[in-house]
């Protein structure tokens, strides 16, 4: 929370979701190391944490004021990436795939009710 003329504000702090490694050839903590930051939230997997806390690195956290982001941003413009369009993109896919998760998990739960209840109805 940060207070600015008296008034309180929450600040939005960005979510790494699901940093695990997916490329075998990779570092099984390449992500963690690479995006950290203040001020952030990571949902590694189990496996990438316990990795990060034997051998994890953060050679360079990322700097708190965004560093070079407006160079890098115009970068991208000039070579034809639309970034806005690619966070819009990566937004939704991440929702989409949340509420899949969420959907499954409640299925689960579910099914395991069901025959909780069967069980104690024989």
């Amino acid at each position: 929370m940060v207070e600015t003329g008296g008034q309180r504000r929450f600040r939005q702090r960005v979510l790494w979701a699901s940093t695990g490694t997916k490329d075998p050839k990779a570092s099984d903590t390449l992500y963690v190391g690479a995006l950290a930051a203040p001020d952030t939230v990571n949902t590694m997997p189990e496996a990438t944490l316990l990795a990060f806390a034997d051998h994890g690195r953060v050679p360079n956290a990322l700097p708190a004021d965004g560093g070079d982001c407006e160079s890098v941003l115009d970068h991208f413009a000039r070579v034809g990436i639309d970034a806005v369009g690619l966070a819009g993109q990566l937004q939704r896919e991440g929702a989409e795939a949340f509420v899949a998760s969420w959907n499954d998990l409640m299925l689960c739960i579910q099914s395991k009710a069901h025959a909780v209840n069967a069980g104690a109805g024989a």
